[in-house]
């Protein structure tokens, strides 16, 4: 029976590909496998579009693997008035033999009513109908596990919803499992549990978060949506799948917005979710319309817009499930897409008419702003004025959506032809730049360049198409080259464009021009005339000595800037103080870094909490990226994953795709996740810093890439890191980098060498950055340095010469309040010991590093102290020789068939150091040829493995 039935196609067979089940989708069908593996039935809710079909398919793929029968039926709304229209589609699937078996009587009765031959069965035949589809569904599991799938009970007609639920109740213990889907609304509850066997879990599918909405549109192909687009889309689908490719559908084919920037939803998606209130009497409809225009619409702000019987008709559509209206008089929507679609759905004179009821009686400043601009959509000076006003405001207050969407609407409303028409579409150009709306800011701006002769209008508004680019600054030379054009003539403005030229260079990785045009923007009578310019580039010039190891000019530069910015009263002192902080992160001083950054996240504590008064998109980033940087040096790594997933946020909610963002979270990572989750963020960061041709961040992104391959703890992840740390080298040597991260990433090149027994590149890489180190270099540097310096010596057999070392720098970080880079060096230490075989000294310093990397939340190197800790108990005292981490991947490659030459590329090493421990693997193996190593490599008595991560080897 089984072999008939699994030769017989359905709906759930894996016909091309798999269903794409997102993250948000993961537990409920976790969830709903665990039931089925434990014998019960499932029954997965949710509203419209949840993405039920999806997850079922899923389940049946996974749960009936080829060959398990599975009968199965997705009824539609028409169905639900046909009888026996379910049992139709179910047990057509089934062979012939299936009938034979069943007793004649009931054999019959089924056959009629799968043919259509009865609409009615009496109550004789009615028995024997279900006992007929009781023993066939028993029969399509007598020889294994079979799966009946429901997808929609909401649409079961009611015939055939009677005969399954009798079955289900009488098959309990059987092989057979019950999959069902039901429609409700959202919060609510299935309506026909009864349908499914007893026991059966109720599953609810939640809304799917953002990143899983954007990877399906992804996945789904076409043109990507613009980053408005998409985050209309999000917003409006709130985390359900069907709406959101309804949406991103419509978007793609007429756009995401109206013209008065309302979301625009398809015509056949209005008409599914309007359902309800297109029932509705046309005055609770015009109610309903104000609700949707307002932005927080109560029961008091509709009395004060004259709508007398607001809850009677607010009552009625409670009733038809569009809205729900709170104690307090709160109206809110039941969903958002109910909201979109009544909006979109209102001719434009009533939607003006809403808006302008609505701008006598809110008392918000802006946003009667926005409803008067809203109730009168043409040009109009005294709205314009009016509208701007409120934008000037509410950027003043940090309201950075707020403002770019009110300066848009007045610069709309002003008269074209004046001569202020230019200046405001500037004006909503930089404060869209501000709001991380990137195409706004760029249409706006580029709209400027078009129609206006005046030179500061020009070059203003290429200023803010270089703002507007972010980090991405490399393919905009002929936007500055125009500028300077424009300006000719005008020392100002030609001040202004040689800050944006020394910023543009230090982002593409020239600090030599960056200081010659910040020196430039900060000399002659333009200072004077315009000292905002000036402090700017003063804090550019500051970070070009920063860069490249001039620690005292960059902070005497930057007290500079600060002070003319306390003087101006200028806003960009910000970024002046978010920079001051990084210079003492770099020099040692958390704390001092802590008091610094916790005035610009609103607290005095600096715990990240959210600010109000961000002058921008990129400040709010560059905030919290100098948080995460100060976190992770304080050992916070906990704190430091969770405030750079804000971090990521905050540009993903503006549509940015930032390489700051995308390194604050591969650095996080890097301390405080697995390295499988780690890796990927910090191939992101990379690549983002890449495509933005960003050779600081880029410089940054490697590091974090290869520290998250180094902590491994692997002779993979240490190859990874040599050639990552080479090529941070090679970068930093044509910038003249040498601030001390730079020294530390040296350190770690110079760790991974010594991991991979290259002890004289090691030797190059140490001699290399002692010869930056100063009287004022970092203690924390010096402390790497004897870190690598420890591990070479021990690496050479100098035990005890390379624990003296480790020591060292262990208690030179001790005072220090780094618990992070204390707890690296405590693991180098215990390693050592470990080594030379001094139990007690390898067990104090790894249950130290063990206590301090739980505490802290560094994940890897948490994992490295448990390995290391491993095997120290499994030392046996014995005089076996060990082969170390290097000597045993090398013996691995060579026994492969590799060639010395191809074993020094694949781990980066020299072939005179393969050739090196070749000799000393063949001294300890005793063997005299690489075919008795082979043999040798192949006896499983003559080695022990190690755990993961450990940089020992086999022992022999």
């Amino acid at each position: 029976m089984r072999d008939l039935l699994s030769r017989r196609e359905t709906a759930y067979r894996a016909e091309s590909r798999p269903p794409l089940v997102l993250r948000g989708q993961q537990a409920p069908l976790d969830a709903a496998g665990d039931a089925l593996r434990g014998g019960r039935g499932v029954l997965l809710y949710g509203p419209t579009g949840s993405g039920r079909t999806t997850v079922v398919e899923a389940l049946a793929a996974r749960f009936a693997p080829d060959g398990a029968p599975v009968l199965s039926c997705t009824p539609a709304q028409e169905d639900a008035r046909l009888p026996y229209v379910a049992l139709v589609d179910l047990f057509g699937q089934l062979p012939g033999e299936v009938f034979d078996a069943l007793p004649p009587e009931r054999a019959r009765v089924l056959r009629q009513v799968l043919l259509h031959c009865r609409v009615t069965v009496e109550e004789r035949d009615g028995l024997a109908l279900r006992m007929a589809v009781t023993e066939a569904l028993a029969l399509c599991a007598q020889d294994g596990p079979a799966l009946l799938v429901l997808d929609g009970l909401h649409w079961l007609d009611e015939q055939s919803a009677d005969v399954l639920s009798f079955a289900a109740r009488r098959l309990r213990g059987a092989a057979l499992r019950v999959v069902a889907t039901e429609r409700v609304a959202p919060g609510g509850q299935p309506a026909r549990p009864w349908c499914c066997p007893p026991g059966t879990a109720e599953i609810p599918l939640p809304p799917l978060p953002d990143d899983d909405i954007a990877a399906l549109l992804a996945a789904a192909g076409g043109e990507p949506l613009p980053p408005q687009a998409l985050r209309v889309v999000r917003r409006i689908a709130a985390g359900n799948p069907g709406y959101a490719r309804e949406l991103a559908r419509g978007a793609r084919l007429e756009g995401a917005l109206d013209a008065d920037g309302s979301p625009r939803v398809p015509g056949r998606l209005r008409a599914s979710t309007l359902a309800g209130a297109r029932e509705l009497p046309a005055a609770a409809v015009r109610t309903l319309l104000v609700c949707c225009a307002a932005a927080r619409p109560d029961l008091t702000l509709l009395r004060a817009a004259g709508i007398a019987e607001a809850e009677a008709h607010l009552g009625a559509a409670e009733k038809a499930g569009v809205v729900v209206l709170g104690a307090d008089g709160a109206v809110v929507f039941t969903h958002p897409l109910v909201r979109a679609s009544l909006y979109a759905d209102a001719p434009t004179r009533e939607r003006r008419a809403a808006h302008a009821l609505l701008a006598d009686a809110v008392t918000d400043r802006r946003r009667g702003a926005r409803h008067l601009a809203l109730a009168h959509p043409y040009e109009n000076e005294k709205v314009a004025a009016a509208v701007l006003a409120a934008a000037g405001t509410a950027h003043a207050e940090g309201a950075l959506d707020d403002a770019a969407e009110l300066a848009r609407l007045a610069a709309d409303r002003t008269p074209s032809g004046t001569g202020t028409h230019d200046a405001r579409r500037l004006r909503a150009a930089e404060y869209a730049c501000d709001a991380g709306r990137r195409d706004q800011c760029a249409q706006l701006a580029r709209a400027v360049l078009r129609s206006s002769s005046s030179p500061r209008l020009r070059v203003a508004a290429r200023i803010v198409l270089l703002r507007n680019a972010g980090q991405a600054l490399e393919g905009l030379q002929d936007v500055l080259s125009g500028g300077f054009r424009d300006a000719a003539g005008d020392g100002v403005l030609t001040a202004r464009l040689h800050h944006w030229a020394a910023l543009r260079s230090l982002v593409l990785g020239d600090p030599a021009e960056a200081a010659r045009h910040a020196l430039c923007a900060t000399t002659g009578e333009a200072v004077a005339a315009d000292p905002v310019t000036g402090l700017s580039a003063l804090t550019t010039l500051a970070r070009v000595h920063s860069l490249t190891g001039r620690t005292e000019a960059a902070r005497a530069t930057l007290d500079r800037a600060l002070d003319l910015a306390v003087r101006e009263g200028d806003p960009r002192r910000r970024g002046m103080v978010r920079m001051r902080a990084m210079l003492a992160l770099d020099d040692d001083q958390v704390a001092t870094a802590r008091s610094q950054l916790g005035p610009l996240l609103c607290d005095e504590g600096g715990s990240g909490r959210e600010c109000v008064d961000y002058t921008s998109v990129e400040d709010h980033v560059a905030t919290l990226l100098a948080l995460v940087r100060t976190q992770v040096r304080a050992g916070d790594c906990r704190a430091a994953v969770r405030d750079a997933q804000r971090c990521a946020r905050a540009a993903a909610e503006a549509g940015l795709v930032s390489a700051p963002a995308l390194y604050a979270r591969a650095l996080a990572a890097s301390v405080g996740a697995a390295a499988d989750e780690a890796r990927p963020l910090a191939a992101d960061a990379v690549r983002a810093s890449e495509a933005d041709g960003d050779r600081l961040f880029l410089l940054r992104a490697l590091a974090a890439q290869a520290q998250t391959a180094l902590f491994e703890g692997s002779l993979q992840g240490a190859a990874d890191a040599v050639g990552t740390l080479l090529r941070v080298r090679e970068i930093g040597g044509a910038m003249g980098v040498a601030d001390p991260p730079l020294l530390h990433w040296t350190a770690d090149l110079a760790e991974a060498q010594v991991m991979l027994g290259d002890t004289e590149a090691a030797d190059e890489a140490l001699a290399e950055a002692r010869s930056h180190v100063h009287g004022g270099t970092p203690q924390s540097v010096l402390a790497a340095l004897e870190r690598a310096e420890g591990l070479r010596e021990a690496a050479c057999g100098r035990a005890r010469e390379g624990a003296e070392l480790l020591a060292a720098a262990a208690a030179r970080l001790r005072p220090l309040g780094l618990p992070f880079d204390l707890l690296r060096t405590l693991i180098a230490l215990g390693t050592a010991e470990r080594r030379a075989r001094h139990r007690t000294a390898a067990n104090r310093a790894l249950s130290e590093a063990l206590e301090l990397a739980e505490a802290h939340g560094a994940v890897p190197l948490a994992a490295r102290a448990r390995a290391e800790l491993a095997r120290l108990g499994a030392l046996d005292g014995g005089g076996a020789a060990t082969l170390t981490a290097t000597e045993t991947r090398i013996a691995e490659l060579v026994t492969g068939g590799a060639s010395n030459r191809e074993v020094a590329a694949k781990l980066f090493i020299s072939v005179k150091t393969v050739e090196g421990n070749l000799s000393r693997v063949y001294r300890k193996i005793g063997v005299r040829s690489r075919t008795a190593l082979a043999r040798a490599m192949t006896s499983p008595e003559a080695f022990a493995t190690p755990g993961p991560g450990a940089p020992g080897g086999r022992r022999a």
